[in-house]
Formats: C-alpha cells, sequence, structure tokens
C-alpha cells in the first residue's frame, strides 16, 4: 500500500525533514506541501501549493482531496510570544487545518508534531505545555486514526537546508545523548520514517514518546 500524504512546515527544520524521507520512501506516492513561501524544491512525486493564511483555506480546499494522512510539522517556540499568541498559532491554527482537511478527507490519518513534556491533562503550570496537550487531545477527538509524535532533540538529516542555528551548534551532543539517554534524542530520519509506518500500518499508540518513535521507524 502506497499512501498520498499533506505536509506543512516543510520550509521548517523537521517539517524538511519529514519531507525528505517522504520523497525517498517509495512507500509513498505523492507529497503535497502548503506552504507560505517556495520550498525551493522539485521532485516527481512533489506538488507544492503556496498559501499564505492557514485561517483561510477555503481557496485551496478542492487541491486538499483525495490525501491519506497529514503530517502536521508547523509551529512555533512560545519564547517571546505572549500565551494568547502562543495559543492562537499553536491551538487554533492546527485545529482549523486539521477540521479542513478532516472534511475534505474522512479517513484522514493526521501525524503532529508536539514536543516532550507536553501536558495531557491541560492543568498543569507550564503554559506552552497545556496549550500542547490541548490540541493533541482535540486532534484525538477528531480523528479516528491520529498519533502525537513528542520528539526531544533531533538529529539532522544530512543536506538540509532549514537547520536551526542552535542545532548545529549542539550537533556534536547528539551521539552522547543518545548513547546515555536515548529517551530524549531521535534523528529527523526516524521522525520522518515513524510517520510513514504510522500512516501505512499505524501504531498501539497515539501518543509517541522518543522510544516509540525509533521503534516505529524500525518497524
Amino acid at each position: 500500500m502506497t499512501i498520498k500524504a499533506i505536509i506543512t512546515g516543510a520550509t521548517g527544520m523537521v517539517g524538511e525533514g519529514v519531507l525528505i524521507e517522504c520523497l525517498n520512501h517509495p512507500g509513498v506516492e505523492q507529497v503535497l506541501v502548503i506552504n507560505r513561501r517556495p520550498g525551493g524544491v522539485s521532485h516527481p512525486k512533489l506538488r507544492e501549493i503556496i498559501h499564505n493564511d492557514y485561517f483561510e483555506l477555503a481557496g485551496i480546499e478542492q487541491q486538499l482531496v483525495g490525501y491519506d494522512a497529514c503530517f502536521f510539522c508547523l509551529g512555533v517556540s512560545s519564547i517571546a510570544l505572549s500565551q494568547e499568541e502562543y495559543r492562537r498559532i499553536t491551538y487554533d491554527l492546527t485545529l482549523n487545518v486539521a477540521r479542513t482537511l478532516a472534511k475534505c478527507n474522512p479517513d484522514l490519518i493526521f501525524c503532529y508534531v508536539t514536543g516532550a513534556g507536553t501536558d495531557s491533562s491541560e492543568s498543569g503550570r507550564v503554559a506552552w505545555a497545556r496549550v500542547k496537550g490541548a490540541t493533541e487531545n482535540a486532534l484525538m477527538r477528531l480523528f479516528k486514526k491520529s498519533y502525537m509524535f513528542r520528539p526531544g532533540f533531533m538529529k539532522a538529516t544530512p543536506g538540509q537546508k532549514n537547520v536551526k542555528s542552535y542545532y548545529t551548534w549542539l550537533a556534536w551532543l547528539y551521539p552522547i545523548g543518545r548513547t546515555l539517554y536515548p529517551a530524549g534524542f531521535c534523528t529527523l530520519q526516524e521522525v520522518g520514517r515513524a510517520m510513514i509506518n504510522a500512516a501505512s500500518r499505524g501504531y498501539s499508540k497515539h501518543i509517541l514518546e522518543v522510544r516509540d518513535i525509533v521503534q516505529l521507524a524500525n518497524a
């Protein structure tokens, strides 16, 4: 079985890593990326929609029909944002896209990149973790099949262009961290492969911590 996947956030570090895996994987037949700016990637499998407003998707709805999975890699850091603005981008924007995709593809499998430390109870002391938890919970209610990915420190894929500067500076820590604390370190190749495997064969858990991501990537 091959899948057709939509990727958001493909011009960011995580989304680019997932895109690379999808383009290289024989189990992915077609990829659609929704970008605010051109991603600069050309591939026979790849289609790109340039669209600035994720809160207004009516104009592109028909182009979103016919897909099996969404790998949602779009996100922002809570640093320097008010709680209201962070919730608007993280919760409101994500759910607006998700509801549109659910309407266009009722059986869609939704894979969401969230983060280690996300608060599923929505009642903890850390604001960003509560918002992420609320987003996860809403997505799991919306889709019959959804998977919340909680990666820790991620090693970029060779050849990536969109790598955060601090990941570049700290890349030397990865082999040490992977050895001493494997529950906190994975690669973007593993994240991408795990998403593809989740969409094509499923997984026993809806919330995937780092160990689950690595296990599913190698399944």
